[in-house]
């Protein structure tokens, strides 16, 4: 395999260095963030020598690869791309920045619930992604599982033993512990972390190692004791007992419903907390009617994704359908739900159906399990007391998620008809402009005025260069010469360029515009990227902006040349000579 050309394919099909932001690679998938989904020719990607198959998810392009090949690939594609090299960690960052609000809370509930079921491990992701010390986070759970509490599973057993006045005598709490608990650790570590940043801001340095935790930590353990843990613990054992009283329902209505239901949230990532419902009804009745439901639920999405790999023509969908529903069928759903249903949309809406005919079966035979932790194929171990009824189960689950894919889910996708020569289309990117020497060329469309007039003492005494201010119409940001961008700052809204020539020009959109934050801005390239004259670099929302209350006067700097000539005021359109610039 030729990966240089690999690589080659990839960049152009993806977009090229326009449309192309991050990269990373796994194991077998080389991960991309692009800018823009709809100038991704995936399909043709999908088609390239090597590539077995093609996915977006979590706000990236995935490609697989696999393992021994990515890496290989990842390398060329670099160089061809002029990208650097980030970790799956930035390039999520990056993705989840794409991202809508509600695919963002998904994210974020996906990546607190990445850990195992416990206070401090998921105390500790929940840090990570509110953006606060995952190691006070982890303290947080600690304290909320403290020895000195009466530990939770012991409540229905022996009572509430030890109570406690909190805010001088006010009222008084259990002193429990929050074994088993989830909503109460998240929403606690979240208040952690809205202290611990607020507390950044305004305690000076030279107090803030110290001061910040300790009262981060103090006053979250407080109000946890006092008010969150009680409030929480109340709304998470309501949701519980929602949930429960909707599974015993008559007829198994509620177990359809919640097996129809349940992918959803292994989507959402939410699926954890259904241990509190094996373990309570464990405790209460020596089994669990909960895991038999999620069991139908994961065959369901396992048979669906195995009718797509049975019925396609298509080698590479094969290739990944085949693996993903055996792993489906023992359980551990997300590579057939992200990697084959949810990229086709109805084998997903089949294998829910599936497992909840599945799941009102399991409700209707009474089954149970004596255990949790396992589904699928495995989960039979759990149910010697009724294996009939449980394999029973699993083939009405995936023989009707099955039927309903082959019949109605699922169809190859037709081929591509052989694209026609483009010679007289239209090209979408800017025209190419011969770029000058010593010559600056207007990166924004708007209206010139004079350095000494941008309402900035700092741009307007030339502190940082000479050159203009544009009152920009259209919001978008281009290269004004061929060159590298050697800054671009975290909030996006500047950037600094030196020109092929050696020009260096810093591009400032806005007046203190750095405390949006990098809201209503995006930026197309990175720092160390090569840049042509006329390239798109950064575009911003003017009338979001300005609602906000800034000016969007966006200044034109050179820093490293004495004698600037301006070319142009008053109205200007992108890439008209703006500027001159020597020594």
């Amino acid at each position: 395999m030729d990966y240089r050309k690999v690589a080659e394919e990839i960049y152009e099909k993806g977009g090229k260095k326009e449309n192309l932001i991050s990269a990373a690679h796994c194991a077998t998938r080389l991960r991309l963030v692009i800018a823009d989904n709809d100038k991704c020719d995936s399909k043709a990607v999908e088609e390239i020598e090597g590539v077995k198959g093609v996915f977006f998810a979590s706000g990236q392009l995935q490609i697989i690869l696999g393992t021994g090949t990515v890496n290989k690939v990842y390398d060329e594609f670099l160089a061809v791309s002029g990208l650097t090299a980030a970790t799956k960690a930035e390039v999520k960052q990056v993705a989840a920045a794409q991202q809508g609000p509600l695919k963002k809370a998904i994210k974020t509930l996906g990546d607190i619930f990445a850990y195992t079921f416990l206070p401090i491990l998921i105390a500790f992701s929940a840090a990570k992604a509110f953006g606060g010390n995952v190691f006070l986070g982890a303290v947080i759970g600690m304290l909320m599982i403290h020895p000195d509490l009466q530990n939770a599973w012991t409540v229905a057993s022996e009572g509430v033993k030890v109570q406690q006045e909190v805010f001088f005598g006010l009222y008084k709490i259990d002193l429990i512990g929050y074994q088993g608990h989830v909503i109460p650790v998240i929403i606690a570590v979240w208040v952690m972390c809205f202290i611990e940043k607020r507390l950044h801001k305004i305690v000076p340095e030279t107090f803030d190692l110290f001061v910040t935790p300790l009262v981060s930590v103090f006053a979250t353990g407080y109000l946890t004791y006092a008010i969150i843990g009680p409030v929480f613990v109340w709304v998470e054992n309501n949701i519980i007992s929602g949930i429960q009283w909707l599974i015993q329902l008559p007829f198994g209505v509620g177990s359809l419903i919640m097996g129809s239901l349940y992918a959803l949230t292994v989507v959402a990532g939410v699926h954890h907390m259904y241990t509190i419902i094996d373990m309570g009804q464990l405790s209460q009745f020596g089994k669990t009617y909960w895991l038999p439901l999620a069991s139908a639920a994961n065959v369901g999405q396992g048979a669906a994704t195995l009718a797509v790999a049975l019925k396609t023509k298509n080698k590479k969908v094969r290739a990944m359908a085949l693996p993903s529903a055996l792993s489906g069928f023992m359980g551990i759903t997300e590579p057939a739900i992200f990697g084959v249903n949810l990229r086709y949309g109805k084998p997903f809406i089949c294998g829910a159906i599936g497992g909840g005919v599945g799941a009102l079966y399991a409700s209707l035979a009474g089954l149970g399990a004596s255990g949790t932790g396992v589904t699928g194929i495995f989960g039979l171990l759990l149910c010697l007391s009724n294996p009939v009824s449980y394999v029973i189960m699993m083939l009405i689950a995936g023989g009707v998620a099955f039927v309903l894919t082959w019949m109605f889910g699922y169809k190859d996708e037709e081929p591509a008809a052989p694209k026609a020569e483009q010679k007289n289309s239209k090209v979408e990117t800017e025209p190419e402009v011969k770029a000058e020497k010593d010559t600056v060329y207007a990166p924004v469309e708007g209206n010139v005025i004079a350095r000494e007039e941008i309402k900035d003492e700092t741009f307007a005494a030339g502190v940082l260069g000479d050159g203009v201010g544009i009152e920009p119409v259209v919001g978008e940001v281009v290269a004004p010469f061929n060159g590298t961008v050697s800054a671009l700052f975290d909030t996006k809204h500047a950037i600094g360029l030196t020109s092929s020539d050696g020009i260096e020009l810093l591009i400032h959109v806005g007046i203190n515009t750095v405390e949006l934050g990098g809201k209503h801005f995006k930026a197309y390239v990175n720092t160390g990227d090569q840049v042509k004259a006329g390239q798109k670099l950064v575009s911003f929302d003017i009338p979001a902006i300005k609602k906000a209350g800034y000016d969007v006067t966006t200044a034109v700097l050179v820093s490293n040349r004495d004698h600037v000539t301006v070319l142009k005021k008053g109205p200007v359109k992108k890439m008209e000579k703006l500027l001159t610039a020597t020594e």
